[in-house]
């Protein structure tokens, strides 16, 4: 619960550049699309890249990159193609990600060789029809034998990413254990690797999805699939908190995915704007023009700090960055989008067209919202997170919380950020035993503590160009200045503080049980 100003000042060195030269040279984005699979020569090609290997050390047959020089990578190829993005992110973000971080000597020496080539495809094996956002309702189960040598597996898993690919799977499913104090048999979640070679593993058919559809999506099921005991992954009934991190260690890499995406959306919508003549004038000498690139460039400015600020930190050693990590994933997925629709708007019918690939590109970006922990949960994560200071009581959480931001001002304007968050002392918990369903009052504390960390972020970058009399220092500080002054104007603690707010969310939840109950207003016309 404490903020360590090192972490943040000076904004992370810049480590090795790396790039990946022949990437967009053999890879065709609208075409992977319309056949709905990455083309083979691209996998090869990928391949022989060493992509499928990027974090797996040198010694093991990967690259050995750190986090920094991973989010760089993914970075470039967020901006060419997020659906070929996530067929190397499912694979070695969270695909694998459970063996380089908990799995034992053995089980990295036996799997990730052949996984850092691309020989063997990885998959992450957790979501289930009546499994989502709560991951401990999971219903696959894995029994373990008398003789304790191996566990039974059985059930499904939906929606996975590599699914119909996929060689090796981290598939998370309960286990009876017997409770110790009691003697009661319990179910708890643990991880294990399977192998479809062990056989009684299948999959359905590539799903039809909106977007990202190079990406294979398949159910994967499990029939009395049997996996030996050395397959376990961390301890037997700590497979929650493996999950858990291994998505906490892979999120960074989403928001410098989507910094990519940006980029190279926001070149489009200049190139236009600067060659489009109409009324006489080059679109971009326009107002409303000008507000949407400038607003779009901040965005991508934002988000492109967060993401090497999180990754900076990961590689200087830092071990909670499970929040940060969070909101650089939740801040990106949303300013993509936005980012996005105002390229087509500025780009008017032209952006509209299959042809010009940005459709394709907002298709992509939808579930970014959606996977890897919905936006809504990550926020009440964030939320929560926060208020767990110590063993004290909840009105001295939200005292602590907002004191350790109010210690964390690093400039007038975010001073004054900071202290609107701490007027919100009405925000203590009405009933402290049910705060954790104050949905309404926790988002706003979420949406806050995004803000102020969006404006860290971009203080830290925006002095370090400002310090080493960087060409671009200048622009950066206007970037910078333009989104602690948006943030300072924005209303999320005056609206969770606001009575008029609480009743008109009172009466959503009213009106919310009506919809459910069918009631719906008459159709004017009397139909």
């Amino acid at each position: 619960g404490q903020i360590t100003t090192p972490q943040v000042f000076p904004f992370p060195s810049a480590l090795l550049y790396l790039e990946f030269l022949t990437f967009q040279e053999v890879n065709d984005p609208a075409k992977n699309d319309a056949l709905e699979k990455v083309e083979d020569h691209t996998m090869q090609g990928l391949k022989e890249m060493g992509a499928f290997g990027l974090q797996v050390p040198a010694d093991l047959g990967g690259v050995g990159l750190t986090n920094t020089q991973y989010a760089r990578l993914v970075e470039i190829v967020g901006s060419h193609d997020l659906g070929v993005g996530i067929t190397l992110g499912a694979h070695q973000s969270i695909g694998f990600k459970g063996i380089l971080l908990f799995g034992n000597q053995a089980q990295k020496e036996k799997y990730l060789p052949r996984l850092a080539t691309g020989e063997d495809i990885a998959a992450f094996c957790l979501t289930e029809p009546a499994s989502g956002s709560d991951a401990a309702s999971i219903k696959t189960i894995a029994v373990q034998s008398p003789c304790g040598t191996y566990f039974t597996l059985n059930g499904g898993k939906i929606w996975i990413s590599n699914g119909g690919l996929a060689e090796i799977f981290t598939v998370f499913a309960k286990t009876p254990m017997k409770d110790p104090k009691t003697g009661e048999m319990k179910d708890k979640i643990t991880a294990f690797v399977v192998e479809r070679s062990f056989g009684g593993v299948t999959h359905g058919p590539p799903e039809k999805k909106m977007g990202i559809k190079a990406s294979n999506t398949a159910e994967v099921y499990f029939d009395n699939v049997r996996v030996p005991a050395e397959c376990v992954l961390g301890e037997v009934g700590g497979g929650f908190k493996v999950a858990m991190n291994i998505l906490n260690n892979g999120r960074f890499g989403m928001a410098a995915a989507l910094s990519g995406t940006m980029k190279g959306v926001i070149t489009k919508a200049v190139d236009h704007a600067a060659n489009r003549t109409q009324f006489g004038n080059k679109i971009h000498s326009y107002g409303t023009i000008q507000e949407k690139l400038a607003r779009m460039a901040m965005l991508h400015y934002v988000t492109e700090s967060m993401a090497y600020m999180v990754s900076g930190n990961m590689d200087s050693g830092a071990t909670e960055f499970q929040i940060e990590a969070a909101i650089s994933k939740i801040f990106a997925s949303e300013a993509a989008w936005t980012v996005t629709d105002e390229c087509i708007q500025v780009m008017g019918g032209m952006g509209f067209m299959k042809d010009c690939g940005v459709e394709r590109v907002m298709r992509d970006l939808r579930i970014f919202r959606i996977f890897e922990g919905t936006n809504d949960i990550l926020r009440l994560f964030v939320a929560l997170n926060g208020f767990q200071v110590n063993n004290t009581s909840p009105k001295d959480k939200v005292k602590q919380t907002w004191g350790m931001l109010y210690d964390f001002c690093l400039s007038e304007t975010t001073t004054r950020a900071c202290e609107r968050y701490l007027k919100g002392k009405s925000l203590q918990p009405r009933n402290p035993i049910s705060f954790t369903d104050e949905q309404f009052v926790l988002k706003r504390v979420a949406d806050c503590a995004i803000d102020i960390y969006a404006m860290v972020v971009v203080l830290s970058r925006a002095s370090r160009s400002l310090s080493q009399g960087q060409a671009s220092a200048q622009h950066e500080k206007l970037l910078c200045e333009t989104w602690c002054i948006e943030v300072r104007t924005k209303q999320h603690i005056f609206s969770a503080d606001c009575s008029l707010y609480h009743y008109m969310y009172s009466i959503c939840g009213k009106y919310c049980e009506s919809l459910v109950m069918r009631v719906v207003s008459p159709h004017p016309l009397g139909f």
